[in-house]
């Protein structure tokens, strides 16, 4: 079990040793790693090949994203103990918040194949982006994050709205290419990202393809007005929105820019992205 330890301080002695008995309760006998960060995570799981049947890993999208690699290579089925603040891969598999209940489909879900996403050769579950989401990552207040939850992305978007400006951006999608201007270019591998922002209204982990939408320069109020079919995955039917499907997504812009995978700065355009048509193994709800 896979737990970074800050997370396992905000669970605290008592609580973390009731999960243990209820997994143990459900025919698990958990092993517990001395995890630091989720950067140890990649280190960690070679070393359990061979000696356990799945693999549970607790934390946020940051921590999924961490340990994807791992996953990837170990071949092992993992189940998610959602303990972050978004929670969106989580969100997608319909995995429960509470940890006991987490830890019941863990021990008890069904396993299930779903793809996953490679830009610039670094994995993903959810999305990778460029232009807005990268401001508001950078914006994002740790001390706010863990105080507001959820709505420490609004303090924060509030913030990197002010500094963001548009974009030229050309889009080959599969082999299908286009020119916009962007504030935003999202290329989801899953359903949601952002908290709950929906990629495409059909979007699905294991549905082969990979989702991109692009939101041309638009004032705060008529993103505002978009909000309710962001939620739903209903953005095509605005004219500000482009909206694409396909295995192989290439983004260039005159000028590099930062890429946010999975919520975390990790690389730069030009970007190559890829689907990895089920991938991996996760344990979900019967």
């Amino acid at each position: 079990m896979l737990i970074p330890e800050k997370r396992r301080k905000a669970i605290g002695h008592a609580r973390l040793t009731a999960f243990y008995d209820l997994l143990r309760q459900q025919g698990l006998e958990p092993i517990q790693a001395e995890l630091g960060g989720p950067h140890e995570i990649e280190a960690l799981v070679p070393r359990w090949r061979g000696k356990v049947d799945r693999l549970l890993i607790g934390g946020g999208d940051g921590t999924m994203n961490a340990a994807a690699r791992a996953i990837l290579d170990s071949g092992l089925p993992f189940g998610i103990l959602p303990l972050g603040t978004a929670n969106d891969l989580a969100r997608t598999l319909a995995i429960p918040t509470a940890l006991a209940e987490a830890g019941r489909v863990a021990a008890r879900g069904r396993i299930k194949a779903i793809d996953l996403g490679e830009v610039n050769g670094k994995l993903f579950f959810n999305v990778a982006s460029i232009g807005l989401p990268v401001a508001v990552a950078e914006a994002m207040d740790e001390g706010e994050k863990a105080r507001w939850g959820v709505a420490g992305y609004l303090l924060a978007f509030r913030r990197a709205w002010r500094s963001t400006r548009a974009f030229r951006v050309r889009i080959d999608c599969d082999g299908r290419q286009v020119s916009v201007r962007s504030i935003m270019v999202a290329v989801g591998n899953g359903r949601y990202h952002g908290g709950g922002l929906t990629v495409a209204e059909d979007a699905a982990l294991d549905d082969g393809r990979l989702d991109l939408y692009s939101l041309r320069p638009q004032t705060l109020l008529d993103l505002a007005l978009m909000l309710p079919a962001l939620l739903r995955g209903r953005q095509r039917a605005f004219r500000t929105v482009l909206q694409l499907q396909g295995q192989r997504i290439e983004l260039r812009t005159r000028r590099a820019k930062k890429i946010n995978v999975d919520g975390e700065v990790v690389s730069r355009t030009p970007a190559v992205f890829r689907v990895l048509p089920r991938a991996v193994r996760v344990i979900v709800p019967r």
